[in-house]
């Protein structure tokens, strides 16, 4: 199968979750497509650093073209308490990939890719809609890799994860509610749904 993605490339896909990728050299790489999660997924994976960690600014993927754009400045006192991106070749049931918050000691570039491992998920409501957030620890740094669960954590950085997410958006005017904070297997189940969600989609578009 062959799905026409922007800038005339195409994507050669089976149906598994390890989909071959083609790119036609006249345009650019698209991050979220060409970007593979990882061969040890769900467990271990690629995260797309889109928000630095300490940042006011909120970049967010532009699906399109695959660059970053600026969302916005934060209107609140707030900054991204640790990075803050997304999954490749993942979807939520909104349309856009899986988004992650990596814990690592210091800000990583834009567009950095980091070998993440999921310990857990936030649950959030975001005017009444879903808008869960995995949180994971970066592999890479010896600060975080050992965590294996959101509740090995001191209480100090739950309470940094969950205030942020609480209150970044209050001067918008918007509700935002964390409803709970799940461990390991619901961060990992998430990652695996997001998978299974991308594939399926595509399969879908290809069979029209």
């Amino acid at each position: 199968f062959l799905l026409q993605l922007p800038s005339s490339r195409t994507v050669a896909l089976s149906t598994n979750i390890n989909m071959a990728v083609v790119l036609d050299r006249h345009g650019p790489t698209h991050v979220w497509h060409d970007l593979h999660v990882g061969p040890d997924a769900p467990t271990m994976i690629n995260a797309v650093v889109t928000i630095p960690q300490h940042s006011k600014v909120k970049y967010q993927l532009d699906k399109k073209s695959g660059l970053l754009k600026v969302d916005k400045v934060l209107m609140s006192a707030s900054v991204y308490p640790h990075n803050f991106g997304f999954i490749p070749r993942t979807m939520k049931e909104d349309g856009e990939p899986v988004e992650i918050l990596i814990m690592t000691q210091v800000a990583v570039a834009p567009m950095a890719v980091i070998r993440a491992k999921p310990i857990g998920i936030v649950r959030i409501l975001d005017q009444g809609d879903k808008d869960d957030k995995v949180v994971a620890v970066c592999v890479d740094d010896p600060e975080f890799k050992d965590y294996g669960d959101l509740s090995e954590l001191p209480a100090h950085r739950l309470a940094e994860i969950r205030g942020f997410f609480q209150d970044y958006k209050k001067l918008e005017g918007r509700t935002v509610t964390v409803e709970e904070m799940e461990g390991t297997e619901g961060g990992v189940r998430a990652v695996k749904d997001g998978m299974d969600l991308y594939t399926t989609m595509v399969v879908r578009d290809l069979q029209g």
